[in-house]
């Protein structure tokens, strides 16, 4: 135990803990995408809900998904390369 009387972890603990959190932050991520490319794609394709999509609206909700998901990646793959630049050059 610390000064505080807290437990400290060990290595291995605190990595276990970080992936745990990783892994959080990661679905948290895809719920928030899935959740933005669901209201942004039936907006712009869906003009008048029913029970059913018809063949347009198929296709159109399709290719935004495939626009957004592409884009998601493009600027994912960005930052993570600016993040990397950037702790390289510290």
């Amino acid at each position: 135990m610390d000064a505080s009387g807290n437990k400290q972890l060990s290595s291995a603990q605190k990595e276990e803990l970080m992936d745990q959190v990783k892994q959080q932050m990661a679905i948290m991520t895809a719920q928030e995408l899935l959740s933005k490319m669901t209201e942004k794609c039936f907006k712009k394709c869906v003009t008048k809900p029913g029970t059913s999509l018809d063949s347009s609206e198929q296709k159109c909700v399709a290719m935004c998904m495939d626009r957004f998901m592409d884009s998601f990646n493009l600027v994912s793959r960005s930052y993570s390369n600016r993040l990397l630049q950037e702790r390289n050059n510290m």
